[in-house]
């Protein structure tokens, strides 16, 4: 399958972009954009402290859910660190924190199996992260260290990422940097991130907040406008802009944004429109459509001139907070800069929307599925692109632990890996797609380990002996084994139990599926020689053959799993075992197929549904009833990301030596995050599968 790149893609044409936002039709006419009325003016019900030290970037709200008005205001300050004030503005302390410039919170993190009020500031001295627990109204250093970013960074938001589970830290920058990290806690119990993706935007980038439920994040380019794209590092960005000066209700420079989460019909997107000095309110549950403004003003009547960082919470915190309250940072305020807080309820009004009901605190994400992690991963392949493909495991029954994975690069050949994951041999022999293999494959007398791929570049059967002394594999087809189809695609290998004889399965791109018998041709060599065509209707790839059963599974891209006999003579008969069009569980593309066989016909099936980045399990056996899902997510602690959009898997519940004992999957993985690396293969202990869906083990 094709795919577009990991890399975020600015958006050149903005007209054409700004379609997907309602100002796109009614705020510009032929000379520009339309004056817009003057907003009403809503004012705070607090203003904090000035800091100390004269700066105020943006700041957040803490809750106390045993007493909501005992809450707190937490700020950045500049030199002056971190500064804690109480909900009627009253400065309490501060915290030493390098120069402070951004931060944000996420309340309920597990530390130490602790429920913590985690918060991630910014420190412009050294362009670092540093991360702080909030416990008894005092804040505390947690970190490991000052996590080094390497570019002049500006904005810090959170995100529980819903597809995984796992809590990302974003942080942009005034070069337009967007680097995004894995939180974690290291062996010493301190809180640590590592990078999982770096994306780039042309210009400076100043604010971010992200939406945990949704997984969107929203970034404010300073002079081009609001962004939205998805959060999720094993996805695409897929940028959508939200609004823009010129093209849209922004006049100059957009400032600070916040997200507000009142409930169903109660989520929306406040942002600053900073040159305006306005706040705007944009609908999340009408595709960010913008619905009304506001401008905010001191307790003491004086405009707000520039609203600068935002935050928002639909969290009850009190006595003129019932649905929660947004700080909005003040940088000119007459007394100093300072914090003002908005109540919700009062800013409902001019901003045209609904307060929502009282809300707690978010309850961390979880994953949709079970999940489990990779314990090794493969050296990248060496060809850019989707490249890496499809994996093949052959278990060594001497010496579990120097077994062996084969795998492709469908844009130059195929790799020989250890159970570590390191490069054994690499053959550049052409643009190999699928590949399988068998043991005692009796040639010249003698078993050996068969390996056949599908050779895209020479449209014919790829043939190998795996020379398991020497470590390497040797080609062995006699000659070339020709398909006579314009692109051979998936593969798999299969043993008759009735006859013994070997053949291979291989199909065109357009679905047409030959079946070959590979037969001993002298010297050393093996031919194949057509036996049997059929066809699917689309596209197929994935397929696996169960030697003891006599059945072939095969996956057809978007449409689901078929069964059907794998004997030279059995038939064009298919039985759907599990269709994308009715199983909620599983999304086109169907992929890439594995058995693991728990021995007298019992076992599991193991595919990859790669339009939700997850593995359904299906019983070997009877009617291949369907058992569940599960996803591979990232090991922040061992720098190994998940697995998305797979391609090619393979199953074994042969022992691999420590810690596959029980066998393992290996999958290809099509976006190689933690950080951005070419394409290459994961594997994953089965016992771990098995915990997570109460499969056996063998």
């Amino acid at each position: 399958m094709q795919r577009r790149s990991g890399k975020f893609v600015y958006a050149m044409g903005l007209a054409a972009a700004m379609c997907g936002f309602s100002a796109c039709a009614t705020a510009t006419t032929e000379t520009g954009p339309v004056a817009a009325s003057e907003p009403a003016t809503v004012r705070a019900m607090v203003a904090t402290t000035a800091a100390a030290l004269g700066q105020v970037n943006k700041a957040v709200l803490l809750q106390d859910a045993s007493d909501p008005p005992a809450g707190r205001i937490v700020g950045s300050a500049g030199l002056g660190g971190l500064e804690v004030y109480d909900l009627a503005g009253q400065r309490l302390g501060s915290t030493p924190a390098g120069e402070a410039a951004s931060l944000d919170v996420r309340q309920g993190f597990d530390l130490a199996g602790r429920s913590t009020t985690l918060i991630v500031s910014t420190d412009v001295t050294d362009n670092s992260l540093r991360y702080f627990a909030m416990s008894g109204g005092t804040l505390s250093e947690v970190g490991a260290r000052s996590v080094p970013l390497g570019f002049a960074v500006e904005g810090v938001c959170f995100l529980r990422n819903a597809s995984d589970g796992g809590l990302y830290v974003i942080a942009v920058g005034d070069g337009g940097e967007f680097d995004q990290q894995l939180v974690f806690i290291n062996d010493q119990g301190r809180v640590d991130s590592r990078q999982s993706r770096r994306l780039g935007l042309p210009s400076p980038a100043e604010h971010c907040v992200a939406d945990d439920a949704t997984g969107q994040v929203y970034v404010s380019e300073q002079a081009v406008g609001i962004w939205r794209f998805n959060g999720d590092p094993e996805t695409d960005a897929t940028p959508v802009l939200i609004d823009a000066p010129r093209l849209g209700r922004i006049s100059e420079e957009v400032g600070g944004v916040a997200l507000y989460d009142g409930g169903a019909g109660a989520r929306y997107l406040i942002a600053s429109d900073a040159s305006g000095g306005r706040l705007y309110a944009y609908d999340r549950d009408a595709d960010d459509a913008w619905i009304g403004m506001a401008r905010i003003a001191a307790p003491s009547g004086a405009l707000v001139g520039e609203p600068g960082g935002l935050f928002a919470t639909g969290t009850a915190m009190g006595p003129g907070l019932p649905a929660g309250g947004l700080l909005a940072a003040d940088e000119d305020a007459e007394t100093g800069a300072d914090y003002k807080l908005v109540s919700i309820t009062e800013l409902a009004g001019p901003l045209n929307l609904r307060a929502g009901a009282p809300r707690g605190s978010a309850a961390p994400a979880l994953a949709p599925v079970p999940t489990v992690v990779a314990t090794f991963e493969t050296v990248p392949v060496l060809s850019h692109g989707d490249a890496a493909d499809d994996p093949a495991i052959w278990a060594n029954p001497v010496d579990p632990a120097a077994s062996l994975v084969v795998a492709t690069d469908k844009k130059s050949g195929l790799y020989l890996y250890d159970m570590q994951g390191r490069v054994v041999q690499h053959l550049p022999d052409g643009k190999m797609n699928n590949v399988d293999l068998r043991t005692g494959f009796m040639l010249g007398g003698e078993p050996i380990v068969l390996v056949a791929a599908s050779d895209r570049t020479r449209k014919s059967i790829a043939l190998y002996r795996l020379d398991t002394v020497n470590r390497q594999l040797v080609d062995i087809a006699d000659g070339l084994q020709p398909t006579g189809q314009g692109d051979p695609y998936g593969l798999c290998l299969y043993r008759s139990p009735r006859s013994g004889k070997s053949f291979v399965f291989i199909n065109d791109s357009n679905g047409e599926k030959r079946q070959w018998e590979l037969i001993d041709a002298g010297n050393g060599r093996v031919r194949a020689e057509r036996v049997r065509d059929f066809a699917f209707e689309s596209q197929v790839e994935g397929c696996v053959a169960d030697d003891e059963t006599g059945v072939l599974f095969v996956n057809e891209e978007d449409v689901g799993l078929w069964r059907l006999g794998a004997e030279p003579d059995g038939g064009n008969a298919m039985i759907a075992v599990d269709r994308v069009d009715t199983n909620p569980a599983i999304k086109d593309d169907m992929e890439g197929i594995g058995l693991y066989d728990l021995g007298g016909g019992r076992g599991y099936l193991i595919a990859s549904s790669q339009g939700n980045n997850t593995y359904a399990v299906y019983r070997r056996e009877g009617d291949q009833a369907y058992l569940g899902s599960f996803a591979v997510v990232a090991d922040a602690r061992s720098g190994i990301d998940g697995v998305s959009e797979t391609d090619g898997l393979e199953v074994t519940s042969a022992n691999l030596g420590p810690g596959f004992e029980h066998g393992a999957m290996i999958a290809q993985d099509g976006r190689n995050v933690l950080p951005g690396e070419l394409q290459n293969y994961k594997y994953i202990p089965w016992s771990s599968i098995a915990r997570a869906l109460d499969l056996e083990v063998r």
